[in-house]
């Protein structure tokens, strides 16, 4: 059975962007493709710690192999790649902090952590009765951290965020200085989130933090549309961090 909610949030701007959060069933299937690739990782550590012949080589090379395969690969996945494990983006599904921003090193390191205890430890059953039990889909690492896993949304590769194509020579010369962390995320939820909205409303939308921003930045060409000076402002913002 799968349940799934949608969270609001309420952006500085005066802009409600919704995230789709992923449900029991997704998450767990999402679990199983890493569980499978993470027990390769074990084996494969294992065997190559059965070539050194045992002894303490053999124990190092497992012991950092099953410390990899357990907390290293979520983390580095996470991180590295916009909120998503392999199996997270096979099934379109990411972490994000329960504000809609990207997911950071201290965030995932502690929501992986206590999937250490309340997942292996426990069989998952206090993560399943979180995720039930809470508004916000969260199982008990995600609470701890202050993230969610939602569902992907826009085209099929993801959302695509502007700040991780190449920055333009001419946007050199804007001056963001005076854009917020919070007013970038909610821009970066925006342009993640576009494809969901109704023409109509993902003009309306763009337009509006589009005005709100405007007078924020220096430097920018006039008569620029709203979405690609969102684009523009979330890639120099970005480089700029």
């Amino acid at each position: 059975m799968e349940y799934e909610e949608t969270r609001r949030i309420a952006t500085p701007e005066g802009v409600d962007l919704e995230l789709r959060l992923a449900g029991v069933g997704s998450r767990f299937s999402a679990g199983l493709i890493d569980l499978v690739i993470q027990g390769a990782l074990v084996v494969a550590t294992g065997l190559l710690a059965a070539l050194a012949g045992g002894g303490v080589a053999a124990v190092v090379i497992f012991s950092l192999g099953f410390f990899f395969a357990t907390v290293v690969y979520d983390v580095l996945f996470e991180v590295r790649a916009a909120g998503r494990t392999p199996g997270k983006r096979a099934l379109g599904l990411r972490v994000v902090l329960a504000d809609g921003g990207p997911v950071g090193l201290r965030a995932s390191a502690v929501r992986n952590l206590v999937r250490l205890v309340e997942g292996f430890a426990l069989s998952y059953v206090p993560a399943i009765l979180s995720i039930l039990l809470t508004r916000d889909n969260q199982r008990l690492g995600d609470l701890a951290a202050g993230t969610v896993v939602a569902r992907e949304t826009g085209t099929a590769g993801g959302p695509s965020f502007a700040g991780v194509r190449p920055l333009p020579a001419q946007l050199a010369q804007w001056d963001v200085s005076a854009v917020t962390a919070e007013e970038l995320s909610a821009v970066r939820s925006f342009l993640g989130r576009r494809h969901d909205f109704e023409p109509a409303a993902r003009e309306a939308l763009a337009r509006r933090l589009a005005d709100r921003l405007a007078t924020r930045v220096s430097g920018t060409p006039p008569d620029l549309p709203a979405e690609r000076f969102l684009e523009d402002l979330a890639a120099v913002k970005s480089s700029k961090r």
